[in-house]
């Protein structure tokens, strides 16, 4: 299971789980330096309460006010100290947020009874009552829940308390009744701006968290991709030549994914290395051919795959390196790619290794099968050659030697060389060959050889521990294929890619959403077996993963995140290091923003409803509150456009602009400015037009212009504080764009507070004059008295305390969405990285596999069974390059041959690229050997077409044919650049075949079968730049257009005499109806 793996999450499991990391992230990551802003507030606060009543009047007259601001004081200071060090753990992060409540409550109560002692005006603390609920949503950590509850305590505490100090209870009066609903629609704006505002943080800390967790998930998934990968790529190629493919691997996908792709014109990659003094070792099973005949597909490949698993162990324990199964042919090689000394004693080892272990097998099943092993040490090139189905293998005369020393073995015996002697060093006893006599090459070389005695041949036979061979009715009862089968599958040797299946990963699919419901996504628990789950590793890797959550989540949490030192951002304010970063960040879509523009038109209307209730209603009112209505209709209107218009579909400019509001970010903050500065202004304009400088006295007696100037200054001095929660109100809505950047917003706020502040004390000096001294009249609600502190002195207070506030709130939710946006590019960052490792694995195994094979191995689900099919009908086809052999020559002029398998590698690669042709994708491509090119068609028979008609379902013996020809016409196309003559010689052949995977530690697909056998006959016996096929295929071919010319017949090892064909391929292009 190499690309993908099946992980799940045990319903039964718990730990450290998401919900449990997003508290700690929620009450930490957010409400740690949020607290810490509002502990630095309410302490700047207490500080100037104090010198407020310190330098205005007698302090001892205040002692309940200094006394609960010095307590508040020592309070804030202690809780800021431990927030700052982080010793509150989370239930006592709750209780400190009560604790700031309460201090902030009483001191607001002690406010309004030692105001009304002095028989101050009701409005004096609703401004300070107003900063309360609104920190309440915004600043102090309580769940929505726990925040509405504190704000609307808060708020009905303050209206009854006030309502019964002004015995609006016992004495109602329409003011105070007037007065106390503004005060009302004044604290539900706080708690819904406030509400809206906590919920939109909420949001965007839960999007934080979700994609962190992402990037966790990807982050570990990308490191268990990289590990399976370089597995897969280890168990296809050794270690030095897979880096320098995967690499190449990868920049290719990049061009493709890029749409730069451009095949290269020039050489081909070429991964092939040359290594000196080594042995090479060549093994075949004589008498396997007559075995395999009688075995079942699953009994060929379960014998197989233990016979070579066995032999992989016997090479691993002998520092052998196999190179390659060809059918019952095993080679492998020692002296790479490590250099070693005893090559040579290693190769002999394994081949008396091998040989007995065979032999085991035939004394316990009784079936007649031996080993024989030829052995050669010399010089040889190493590595991979071609585009697909890249297997590690090896060329040089040694190799050809020593498959030559194979054949001309003996069985049961290791057949080597004089050079291979040389380097035994007398470890072993030999004896003459008599090579030279089984095969003419051998005697034209003029070779000796020699045959090793297996030390183990002169000791008496140990007890035998092996099954007793079957006698009498047992061995006729029981084929001779079950009887190896059966025996074999005691080894237990490991099966293809078992060691890919339990690797672990996270799934990309689920991610959590703490929103009430409990969703198990992370940390995913691995898919548990029984020798795995109480591992250490396995312990110590679950342990590695929560550990990197925890990490992760605590740098999310840190309470000083706009100081602490970064690599994104800069070391003072929430900008990112790289320009562009920050201008996609800036330019990038808000998704919802027209609730902000809702919220802040709520904050209109609430505005709207303080002054028609308090002010005198003059044109300038109307005027002004008409003209803002008018502007946030029509900003209302653009942002939802879509909603209004649904039922007039044909409105497409408006829906354009509505869209265009979230993803234009100029046309955005054209709106903001608009709307919020339309809110600031309507907040105070009437202010100086209701109070101007220019007073006119009225005419009459002295007693009446007092009487008249009394009045204006108690109705001015009544409507003061209610213009300055408006601007309040003001400041909110500026706050409720939360994703507006933080240098507009601060630009705002201070052009606005400089205007208010202006305002109160340049326009309405002269009227200061009237809270220096206590008025009575004969309602409860007198004129202010303001003995202690200057009426001036506290809006200015409430103003500033407000302006501050929201400025560094708004520098904390900058900081926050600058950190989501950067998560989220790493997210996406680190996914597209993690898409190109899992196609690099995709591409990996069905590099080793054909597609449908592959995906019996890869998916959800762990397939650890043995891959073997039967099929009916497969065309086999080989293709040689017989004059390469004599091309192929080993001197310096071309690199000891290197340069010869260069174009070598050309010519395999230019075949490749033709099975990436839509006609050809039937063909799959089996192996190479040496020059010998093999592929099939008619392994995979797409669904629906089984029982079709025998001229569709023999089309792909077409297709093969047809294929022959394009590799031929590739190779003229080579010829003519390379100025060679080379001629492809072709054999092909169809009937059943048994297709399966095979090898545990390099897993192999092959193909066996008489129909196999005759196909390489076809090409071993044929012609150059012809192609050779049976006379059952001609049948074929006929019936489909082709022409076939008769051969004759000819003697086939093994077949004795066939009567074989050769295809007219001058004519079968046209003729060819099997591609149409």
């Amino acid at each position: 299971m190499p690309a993908k793996g099946c992980y799940f999450l045990n319903a039964g499991e718990e730990g450290p789980d998401q919900d449990a990391l997003y508290e700690k992230y929620r009450l930490t990551s957010q409400h740690g330096p949020l607290l810490l802003t509002l502990l630095l507030v309410a302490i700047t606060a207490c500080i100037a309460l104090i010198v407020i009543a310190f330098s205005h009047g007698d302090p001892s007259s205040h002692q309940a006010v200094l006394g609960t601001a010095f307590l508040a004081l020592a309070v804030f200071v202690a809780l800021y100290v431990l927030v700052y060090a982080e010793c509150l753990v989370r239930r006592w992060l709750q209780a400190s947020a009560l604790l700031i409540w309460a201090c902030l409550l009483t001191l607001g109560y002690v406010l309004v009874f030692d105001s009304w002692m002095k028989e101050a005006c009701s409005w004096e603390q609703v401004p300070f009552f107003l900063f309360v609920i609104f920190v309440v949503y915004t600043l102090l950590p309580f769940s929505m829940q726990g925040a509405v509850v504190v704000g609307v305590i808060s708020s009905t505490s303050h209206l009854l308390v006030l309502g019964i100090l002004m015995g609006d209870f016992s004495m109602p009066s329409h003011q105070v009744g007037l007065q106390l609903m503004a005060n009302a629609i004044i604290f539900l704006c706080g708690n819904f701006t406030g509400a809206f505002h906590k919920h939109q943080l909420q949001d965007a800390s839960r999007d934080l968290f979700t994609y962190t967790v992402k990037c966790i998930q990807i982050r570990r998934k990308l490191r268990i991709e990289k590990r399976q990968q370089e597995n897969l790529l280890l168990s296809i190629l050794p270690a030095h030549i897979s880096m320098g493919m995967k690499l190449t691997i990868i920049e290719r996908l990049k061009e493709r994914g890029d749409r730069r792709y451009m095949p290269d014109n020039n050489f081909h990659s070429l991964y092939v290395k040359r290594h000196q003094n080594v042995s090479i070792l060549y093994a075949d099973i004589v008498g396997f051919t007559r075995l395999a005949s009688d075995c079942s597909p699953k009994e060929l490949v379960v014998m197989l795959n233990e016979l070579f698993g066995k032999f992989d162990q016997i090479a691993k324990a002998n520092e052998c390196m196999r190179i390659k199964i060809l059918g019952d042919c095993y080679y492998c090689v020692s002296g790479l790619p490590v250099s070693l000394p005893t090559h040579a004693r290693n190769c002999v080892k394994m081949g008396l290794d091998m040989c007995e272990a065979i032999k085991q097998v035939r004394e316990a099943t009784g079936v007649d099968i031996s080993m024989r092993v030829g052995i050669h040490s010399g010089n040889v090139l190493c590595g991979v050659i071609g585009l697909r189905k890249w297997q590690y293998d090896v060329w040089s005369h040694d190799v050809s030697l020593a498959n030559r020393m194979e054949a001309a073995g003996v069985p049961g015996r290791v057949h080597i060389t004089e050079a291979t002697l040389n380097h035994l060093d007398k470890a072993y006893e030999v004896e003459d060959g008599h090579g030279q006599q089984r095969d003419p090459y051998l005697k034209e070389m003029n070779i000796r050889t020699y045959l090793v005695i297996d030390p183990r041949s002169q000791q008496p036979p140990p007890p035998s521990q092996h099954l007793p061979k079957p006698k009498g009715d047992a061995a006729l009862k029981m084929r001779a294929s079950v009887r190896m089968t059966r025996y074999l599958e005691s080894w237990g040797a490991a099966r293809p890619f078992a060691h890919l299946n339990h690797r672990e990963s996270v799934s990309s699919s689920e991610t959590p959403v703490p929103n009430g419901r409990r969703l198990k996504a992370i940390p995913l628990r691995r898919h548990r077996t029984p020798d795995r789950s109480a591992s250490p590793k396995g312990r110590s890797e679950d342990d590695s993963y929560d550990d990197e959550m925890l990490s992760a989540i605590e740098g999310l949490s840190s309470t000083r995140p706009c100081c602490t030192k970064s690599d994104d951002f800069y070391a003072f304010g929430s900008i990112f290091l790289e320009k562009g970063f920050e201008r996609e960040y800036r330019l990038a879509p808000i998704p919802r923003v027209r609730h902000y523009f809702a919220c802040a038109s709520l904050v209109f209307l609430c505005i709207l409803l303080v002054h028609v209730l308090l002010m005198p209603r003059t044109a300038a009112l109307g005027v002004s509150f008409g003209l803002v209505a008018c502007v946030l209709v029509l900003v209302l209107g653009l942002c939802f456009a879509d909603q209004f218009l649904s039922c007039f579909p044909a409105c497409v400019t408006l829906r354009a602009i509505a869209e265009r509001v979230e993803t234009h970010a100029l046309l955005r903050l054209s709106l903001v400015i608009l709307t919020v500065g339309s809110l600031l202004s309507v907040a105070i304009v009437n202010l100086p037009l209701l109070f101007p400088l220019d007073v006119v006295e009225p005419p009459g007696n002295e007693t009446s212009r007092r009487a008249v100037s009394s009045s204006r200054e108690r109705i001015m001095c009544e409507l003061l504080p209610y213009y300055t929660c408006s601007c309040m109100l003001a400041f909110i809505a500026c706050s409720v764009f939360l994703r507006m950047s933080l240098e507009l917003k601060a630009v705002l706020l201070t052009v606005a507070l400089v205007a208010y502040l202006g305002l109160f004390y340049t326009f309405l000096c002269p009227h200061w004059h009237c809270c220096s001294h206590p008025t009575k009249t004969n309602g409860t609600l007198s004129a202010p008295g303001c003995p202690w502190w200057d009426l001036k002195m506290m809006v200015g207070f409430y103003l500033v305390l407000f302006y501050t506030a929201l400025i560094m709130l708004s520098r904390q939710i900058d900081y926050y969405c600058h950190l989501d946006c950067l998560w989220k590019k790493k997210f996406k960052k680190e996914h597209e990285e993690f898409e190109t490792m899992e196609n690099v694995n995709r591409l990996l195994l069905e590099n080793v596999l054909p597609a449908h094979v592959a995906a019996h191995f890869i998916g959800d689900k762990l397939n650890e069974d043995w891959y073997h099919q039967s099929c009916d009908c497969v065309c086999v086809m080989f293709a040689s390059v017989p004059d390469f052999k004599v091309f192929y020559t080993e001197c310096d002029v071309n690199k000891e041959g290197l340069e010869c398998l260069r174009l070598l590698n050309e010519i395999i690669a230019d075949f490749d690229e033709l099975l990436l042709k839509p006609k050809f994708s039937s063909v799959e491509k089996i192996k190479t050997i040496g020059s010998t090119y093999m592929a099939a068609a008619g392994l995979s028979v797409p669904s629906g077409q089984e029982n079709q008609g025998p001229e569709r379902q023999h089309a792909h013996i077409g297709t093969t044919v047809e294929f022959s020809i394009a590799l031929m016409n590739k190779l003229e196309g080579i010829n003519r650049h390379s100025f060679n003559s080379f001629r492809l010689r072709v054999g092909i052949n169809h009937g059943p075949v048994i297709a399966g995977v095979i090898g545990a530690r390099k897993p192999q697909y092959d193909i066996w079968g008489n129909t196999v056998n005759v196909a390489s006959r076809m090409e071993s016996t044929g012609e150059l730049g012809k192609i050779q096929v049976t006379e059952e295929t001609c049948a074929i071919l006929q019936g489909l257009g082709y022409s076939c010319e008769c051969r004759g017949l000819i003697n086939v090892k093994g077949k004795g005499e066939l009567r074989t064909y050769f295809v007219c391929t001058d004519t079968a292009k046209f003729q060819g109806l099997g591609l149409n």
